[in-house]
């Protein structure tokens, strides 16, 4: 099976991750999400793989968050949240793996075992 994991090297969170799903011998496609942003159909794939509203995918406490006035409790539409992550990356939540049996966000980066069962 592939997995893929959306990873930034400087996150602690990624770099756990990344080491749980190394050390059960899995080598997953590295996307550096801050170099290589996902695009809108991307980012629409990887919220529907977690099963998750678009909000949920969104760091609100990031400054970008903060300058740009948005907060969860925004009643954007999908195309808006899609439209916030692809121009700023930076705020898309942090470490995502996914695999043929679903998706998860790494936090805590124990959440990637789920996909390998």
């Amino acid at each position: 099976m592939t997995y893929t994991i959306y990873h930034n090297p400087k996150c602690s969170k990624c770099r756990a991750t990344l080491e749980i799903l190394n050390s059960k011998g899995v080598e997953p496609k590295i996307i550096e999400y801050l170099k290589n942003p996902p695009t809108k159909d991307e980012l629409k794939e990887i919220i529907d793989k977690l099963k998750i509203q678009p909000s949920k995918l969104i760091r609100f406490k990031e400054r970008k968050a903060v300058e740009l006035g948005i907060s969860v409790t925004d009643d954007l539409t999908l195309d808006q949240w899609l439209d916030i992550m692809t121009e700023n990356p930076v705020l898309i939540e942090r470490p995502i793996v996914i695999s043929a049996n679903g998706a998860v966000i790494g936090r805590p980066p124990e959440n990637v075992l789920a996909l390998l069962e």
